[in-house]
């Protein structure tokens, strides 16, 4: 399930591109997949574990796209901090952060670091979730949100666009995405977030139909339904300068300080 849109993002073979808080992994696979040379970052061992070993079965079975020159895109999986990225200013061209800025609360300091990291010219798509959907959530549940590491905030697409703007970042295109997402989850609030339910199960089995055949009916229907109540809302912001095309060369960006954390908390 992508929210991100690769085509806003403007994502070209051979660029280097972080995807930020990457939770399992589900943009870096695409954008590996669409030969970007990917860097998938996250604190939680577990993720980063589980990323590792996906990209490593997507490159093992040929899937990795195609850099450029017959060269296949390279991926690195590292355990970092948003708020201290292990990167050098202006080193990656494009930048994902797809539901994390909701988590941490210094979301200041995260945008900075976004701004840093990107080179002149280059792109970030930031995804939060909605604030009508989410609001109905947290009236309907403390436990949707009220628990370590849960969502400490709720944006508003202006709240967003400002903080990306004080960054430093020019936003741009939006759009909103997963409508059909939003009432599962206002089912599961309404009945409990951790409760079995019938209700919660079909529509489950709904959502993971939609996922596997992606039919006519579904597709049709949520691309008319996001502008209405999508349950994220997708902003894409630059960072001024000249466009710098691709990375000079495709080091990969081993960060072997990180590699050392990640290997020592396992």
């Amino acid at each position: 399930m992508l929210t991100v849109d690769y085509d806003l993002l403007d994502l070209r073979p051979g660029m280097k591109v972080l995807d930020l808080g990457c939770g399992e992994g589900r943009h870096a696979f695409e954008a590996y997949r669409r030969g970007a040379d990917v860097v998938a970052v996250d604190w939680g061992v577990p993720e980063v574990e589980t990323t590792k070993r996906w990209l490593g079965a997507i490159a093992e079975a040929g899937g990795a796209g195609w850099a450029g020159d017959g060269v296949a895109a390279r991926y690195e999986v590292v355990r970092g901090d948003l708020l201290h990225l292990p990167f050098p200013d202006a080193s990656v061209d494009r930048v994902m952060a797809s539901e994390v800025l909701e988590h941490i609360p210094d979301d200041v300091t995260a945008m900075a670091e976004i701004f840093r990291v990107l080179k002149p010219g280059g792109r970030v798509a930031v995804t939060v979730p909605r604030y009508g959907p989410e609001r109905i959530c947290w009236a309907l549940s403390d436990e949707y949100h009220a628990n370590e590491g849960g969502h400490i905030r709720i944006y508003t697409k202006p709240v967003i666009r400002t903080r990306l703007a004080a960054a430093g970042l020019v936003p741009g295109a939006s759009h909103h995405a997963h409508s059909l997402h939003a009432p599962y989850w206002w089912l599961k609030c309404a009945v409990g977030v951790d409760r079995d339910s019938a209700l919660v199960r079909a529509y489950h089995r709904l959502l993971v139909w939609d996922l596997t055949e992606r039919p006519w009916l579904t597709r049709t229907a949520e691309r008319f339904l996001d502008p209405l109540f999508g349950k994220s809302l997708v902003v894409y912001a630059d960072k001024p300068g000249t466009v710098t095309g691709l990375p000079e060369a495709r080091a990969g960006g081993a960060v072997h300080a990180e590699r050392e954390q990640t290997a020592a908390a396992r």
